[in-house]
């Protein structure tokens, strides 16, 4: 029996495709039970047209097993089985696929099979765990059964054997084991259902395998009161896999104590998900999907090493177990499956060759889970809420990444506490209730919710009975900044100026206003330098004397952001342009004033000192040095 040569490629393509094509070893398994999967389509398609099919579908199954004493992995099918020619055709030819052809032959009937192999290289994979695999398989219809073994590239045999029934053994020599690497895991029973698991726990016909289990004994009839139950170990021929997905079946035939269960294995989280969206599309490229909306924040959700994506498979077999490109940044916390037969894979299976598809899917996906938190914000608010707490934060920041990209897609989805009695509210909420004459959404930050209510500029617009959100969160301020408007209303700061309109007689009143205390602010100036842009009579104060404000683009709150970041710049942290507001109706703008009236230069210096200080703590800016400012109250009560 002559060693017949690869036709195709030469020992250099061989030793690519065994050591460089495939990331992890454990895809073998995947590989070689795809093919088996594989054969029996084939002989399920053939039945439909054949009479001499006398196989039952119930009878067709995938067996894996491992010998230890032999130290061989075999995986069988009872599906179609090949010729002698067959074998030179598919196995003699490095990437030749059969089942590529199978498919180009039935193109048309594409719902009644679905082949999963496409380069034929997927067989090589077994010469990285084995050092011989022989072949050993017989064509349905035929008496003769053959075999073909192989060493890896030096070359391969075909020879005439015995087998009793139609189908192919595949057995594999496992290497020898080396410090590095431990061939001999893959004949550990635990080991194998657990790569069947996770890699073709979905393939449709059943994955048998001789698996170990424990059971209790039966208790002898003339046992006493004090019999010990004793246990036995019996092996069991068991299917390893799922077979038909979750996400295969109707929603109206799962319930979503399955859901639970499913997610809670898949994924391992102890708790369900807060929400399931199943979907599924069938057009330019047809796909199915399973997702959930966890319950609470992964430990490691705001970390660098949180992994976003979700599991992709390809006609039920995993290809990628994080597929980060079916996810926006802004649902990264959405964990679940996407199964497309429409992939453009790679040689390997392990990637995606072409995007195009994947672009589709992702659009689609990203609108779905949209409109379903939507309809979870409608129908279940407390739940909605609850998921608000884990990942809200997440949509906020995602809001303001990519110049505002996503404020469109996420806008419907925030909430904010507000100065209404109550709980959150979407900005669509807080639009209808906008009370008559209101031009303006109207925002103010500050570190808590009480905080805010006591800020002096928010007087004049809560006054009016107008609402205003709260900004809490550091992200905040960014976020009306990237927004702008929504429903056609503008955000505004209530430390705007322009915050309220003003009469022409309001104007007026203004002007004269500023132009009476030109002196005191050109004194307020002098005294504090280059401390702020500006001092000024305010728009926005009511009763309060004073307060800061930002004279330019950045926020008093977007200072305090940058300050709580790494400093190293050479410039050090961004800073606010500061103005000083000072209400000239007040008293103690009216003591300051007497103060420069009576020459008291000195003690005019304190007022301004104190009134400045005074607007950095009301703004939670920090004060360069608490004790000479305590030291400056004090002599001012001598």
């Amino acid at each position: 029996m002559a060693k017949k040569q690869f036709k195709a490629e030469s020992k250099r393509l061989m030793d690519l495709m065994i050591n460089s094509i495939y990331t992890h070893k454990e895809i073998f398994l995947r590989e070689i039970i795809s093919n088996a999967s594989d054969a029996i389509d084939k002989l399920a398609y053939l039945s439909l047209t054949d009479d001499t099919v006398t196989t039952k579908r119930s009878d067709l199954r995938i067996t894996v097993t491992p010998d230890k004493a032999a130290r061989t992995l075999t995986v069988s099918d009872n599906g179609i089985g090949m010729t002698a020619a067959e074998l030179e055709q598919n196995l003699g030819t490095i990437a030749k696929s059969g089942s590529l052809q199978f498919k180009a032959d039935m193109e048309g009937d594409k719902d009644k099979s679905d082949i999963i192999g496409q380069f034929g290289v997927g067989f090589y994979s077994a010469f990285m765990v084995a050092d011989q695999v022989t072949v050993i398989t017989r064509r349905h219809g035929e008496d003769a059964a053959h075999c073909w073994k192989s060493s890896g590239a030096d070359g391969y045999t075909i020879s005439d054997c015995e087998k009793d029934a139609p189908g192919t053994d595949v057995v594999m020599r496992l290497k020898p084991d080396t410090e590095d690497e431990k061939y001999g895991e893959y004949l550990e029973t635990g080991r194998l259902q657990a790569l069947i698991k996770k890699y073709s726990d979905y393939i449709r016909h059943p994955i048998r395998m001789e698996v170990e289990d424990y059971r209790q004994k039966d208790k002898p009839e003339d046992a006493g009161d004090d019999y010990q139950p004793e246990w036995e170990t019996v092996v069991e021929e068991k299917t390893i896999n799922s077979m038909v997905p979750l996400w295969q079946r109707p929603r109206s035939k799962v319930t979503q104590e399955e859901y639970d269960s499913f997610y809670r294995e898949k994924f391992g989280d102890w708790q369900p998900p807060l929400a399931t969206v199943s979907t599924s599309s069938e057009g330019t490229v047809t796909f199915k999907a399973l997702l959930f909306v966890p319950s609470a924040t992964p430990y490691d959700f705001y970390t660098r090493e949180y992994e976003k994506g979700l599991q992709l498979y390809s006609s039920g077999v995993l290809i990628m177990d994080k597929c980060a490109d079916l996810l926006p940044d802004c649902f990264r916390f959405v964990k679940g499956v996407a199964d497309s037969p429409d992939f453009s894979l790679n040689i390997s299976r392990e990637l995606l060759q072409h995007d195009r598809q994947l672009k589709i899917i992702a659009a689609a996906l990203e609108k779905k889970i949209k409109n379903e938190l939507v309809k979870l914000m409608k129908d279940d608010r407390e739940k909605y809420e609850k998921f608000w707490a884990a990942f809200g934060r997440q949509l906020k920041y995602s809001v303001t990444e990519g110049y505002g990209a996503k404020k469109d897609l996420l806008q419907d989805l925030l909430l904010f506490t507000t100065s209404k009695e109550g709980g959150l509210s979407s900005l669509s909420e807080y639009v209808e209730r906008m009370g008559e004459g209101q031009e303006f959404i109207y925002y103010v930050s500050a570190d808590t919710k009480e905080q805010a209510a006591r800020l002096p500029q928010v007087e004049r617009i809560a006054d009016k009975g107008w609402e205003i959100l709260y900004l809490t969160e550091e992200v905040d301020e960014f976020v009306m900044q990237a927004l702008q408007e929504v429903s056609g209303k503008k955000l505004k700061s209530v430390s705007d100026p322009d915050a309220l309109p003003e009469t022409d007689e309001e104007k007026a009143e203004q002007e004269k206003q500023a132009e009476d205390a030109k002196g005191v602010l050109d004194f307020v100036k002098e005294t504090l330098g280059d401390k702020i842009k500006e001092a000024r009579v305010s728009k926005i104060l009511k009763s309060a004397p004073v307060c800061m404000t930002a004279g330019g683009p950045l926020s008093l709150e977007m200072e305090k952001y940058f300050a709580k970041m790494d400093g190293s710049s050479p410039m050090g942290p961004m800073k606010a342009e500061h103005v000083l507001e000072l209400n000239p109706a007040s008293a103690p703008f009216a003591a300051l004033k007497a103060a420069l009236e009576a020459e008291d230069r000195d003690r005019a210096a304190k007022y301004v000192q104190v009134l400045y200080h005074q607007a950095l703590l009301i703004a939670g800016l920090p004060i360069e040095d608490p004790a000479a400012y305590t030291e400056l109250v004090c002599s001012l009560m001598n």
